[in-house]
């Protein structure tokens, strides 16, 4: 998932889209194609994961991901616009969120220090080729042996044809390549034991705390995302083993590499998580749960997938026609109306 920098940023480019797209005509889904991302995969640098397969995290300190915590959007959640911590100092909100961070501060140590809060991770790594928008998953780096399919979404807005219509297949080395390139997949949580707490202090009528260890809960998750990324592109994948970057480069994703999310603009079809779910074997593993509408179970969690291309970009779907929700339903085994409930802040006709 994204960090909160690039959520933002998710934010303007959708707005530009609004503003823009009377002046954006749409492709057919045949021309995007041959306009997708192609780099140089004669060059390619494809780096092989320590491990291939599922592994699990139990023993996650939170002491060092609260070490992690982007302050920012923990402010944003209690609905105070503004960036840490500047915000402390902020003339008109400084006072109050000064108060709102120290009782922050008290809460977190009292999570920490009785482990209120347990942390857990899973992340596996996959031979993978893509084929069109699709990413094929296998079970031997001899690309014999299919595992699963993860289906993608193609930008179909006419950027000109010297602009790329990216699809996040693009970041894997194609099938007429003949390169094995791989694929991580994950899903971590900082909320088991969130849902005692919060109805221990609902019994109290304390809201404020409610509220505030659900915000904290998402915050350390967050964290763990980005701990987890670190992790895998220093050592679990190993394709950045000199990456030195400090916390406000990690917050502003200074590094190689993307995890894009379900749910978000690059991969805005929540149901991509039901196979990631279910690859990963996520529910056993950890304890964490999808609801029959993709929401996930304790909240705070966050899953995705890694790709490690040094041109992998986050970017947005934005609107698309139904030549291409009628070839994603096909690729899916859905129906079109299926495709177009789960897919409708995206259709363009």
């Amino acid at each position: 998932m994204p960090s909160q920098a690039t959520r933002d940023e998710y934010a303007q480019l959708r707005e530009h889209h609004l503003n823009n797209r009377s002046n954006r005509p749409l492709l057919d889904l045949a021309t995007a194609r041959s306009r997708c991302f192609q780099p140089d995969w004669e060059q390619a640098d494809i780096v092989k994961p320590s491990f291939l397969g599922a592994k699990v995290f139990n023993d996650i300190s939170l002491g060092s991901l609260a070490e992690r915590i982007d302050w920012s959007p923990f402010f944003h959640a209690w609905e105070m616009r503004g960036v840490y911590p500047q915000i402390l100092n902020d003339p008109i909100k400084g006072k109050e969120a000064t108060k709102l961070f120290n009782d922050a501060q008290t809460m977190l140590r009292d999570i920490i220090t009785h482990s209120r809060l347990t942390a857990r991770a899973v992340l596996g790594f996959y031979p993978a080729q893509s084929i069109d928008d699709d990413i094929m998953l296998y079970t031997n780096k001899q690309c014999s042996e299919v595992l699963t399919v993860f289906h993608t979404l193609r930008q179909q807005s006419d950027k000109g044809a010297s602009r790329p219509c990216y699809a996040l297949a693009d970041f894997i080395a194609p099938l007429e390549s003949g390169k094995c390139d791989y694929l991580g997949c994950f899903a971590v949580t900082a909320g088991i034991g969130v849902d005692a707490l919060v109805a221990r202090y609902e019994a109290e009528h304390d809201d404020y705390s409610a509220i505030m260890v659900k915000a904290l809960a998402d915050r350390l998750a967050e964290a763990l995302a980005e701990f987890m990324h670190e992790q895998v592109r220093k050592v679990y994948w190993g394709y950045a083993p000199d990456e030195d970057l400090d916390n406000e480069a990690l917050i502003k994703e200074k590094y190689r590499g993307i995890r894009p999310a379900p749910g978000y603009p690059a991969c805005p079809d929540h149901t991509e998580k039901g196979p990631l779910f279910e690859l990963l074997n996520v529910p056993k593993r950890i304890d964490l749960h999808l609801t029959e509408n993709f929401a996930m179970t304790p909240t705070a969690a966050v899953s995705g997938f890694y790709f490690a291309h040094p041109e992998a970009t986050y970017f947005t779907v934005g609107k698309i026609l139904r030549d291409q929700v009628e070839d994603y339903a096909a690729r899916k085994g859905m129906t079109v109306a299926e495709v177009e409930r789960w897919l409708r802040p995206n259709l363009g006709y």
